[in-house]
């Protein structure tokens, strides 16, 4: 085996162990009752799991798991990107570090829109919207399809989908390499934001069977981005979602 390979390889068994280890966390959560106050959105029997926990403590337990599921669900589907930018930077020294920084960016990215959800589910809370769990994911799956139709998810989708011509644009000829790294894996991490956000929130919507229906909605976000005819899904998914959406609110009323 050449240098060259086992470098490829050590990149793809650090990455692939990283997804491996936050899937078997994952797991674990749920068969505790910490699971239930991560996942318990619409009051249900394990919304009172994390009674006595400060908020403070709250705030991080629940960021915590979001960082897990975004690793699980969505670093996959970064790959092709991750690929393209290991061979461009395979021959220096700091290669290793410069790929760190580059999925560093991407987390951050979307560590950052983690914390925004818990503030706005805190802010919700607050406000005491008289919202029954069935109207709540309606209007989840509503907001998800609709999205499937807007012209913002496709110009976000198309730069996700060119991971070589993304890394080469933003690769700088001179200056800091570290900092560039990291600002590329944030700015695709933004666009990936920007095509996925509404779907990543329907792990809000269902209750149940949360592993599963983490997986499901990490495969249609990585067929959505990776594959040749991934653009495609996007539209009738929309359709898909628009129904159930309806559905929910129909059983609701």
């Amino acid at each position: 085996m050449t240098a060259r390979s086992r470098y490829r390889n050590s990149v793809t068994v650090t990455l692939g162990g990283l997804v491996v280890l936050a899937w078997a966390l994952l797991w674990w959560l749920e068969q505790t009752p910490w699971g239930a106050v991560f996942h318990a959105h619409h009051g249900g029997p394990g919304a009172h799991a994390g009674h006595g926990m400060s908020g403070g403590l709250m705030a991080v337990f629940f960021v915590a798991g979001w960082v897990l599921m975004v690793i699980a669900m969505m670093l996959p589907a970064t790959f092709p990107l991750v690929e393209v930018f290991r061979r461009l930077v395979r021959r220096r020294p700091d290669s290793g570090a410069l790929l760190a920084l580059l999925v560093t960016g991407y987390l951050a990215v979307w560590t950052v829109f983690g914390v925004g959800v818990y503030g706005a589910g805190q802010a919700l809370r607050l406000v005491e919207l008289p919202v029954a769990g069935g109207v709540a994911a309606g209007a989840l799956f509503l907001v998800a399809g609709a999205f499937q139709f807007s012209q913002l998810k496709y110009r976000c989708l198309d730069q996700c989908r060119t991971p070589l011509a993304f890394v080469l644009a933003r690769w700088p000829g001179n200056g800091s390499r570290k900092a560039a790294a990291f600002r590329i894996g944030a700015e695709h991490g933004a666009f990936c934001v920007g095509c996925c956000w509404a779907l990543m929130l329907l792990m809000f919507a269902v209750a149940t069977a949360s592993l599963l229906w983490m997986m499901v909605l990490g495969i249609l976000m990585a067929v959505e981005k990776n594959l040749s005819w991934g653009r495609s899904l996007g539209r009738p998914l929309g359709g898909v979602l628009l129904v159930v959406g309806l559905w929910l609110l129909a059983v609701a009323g």
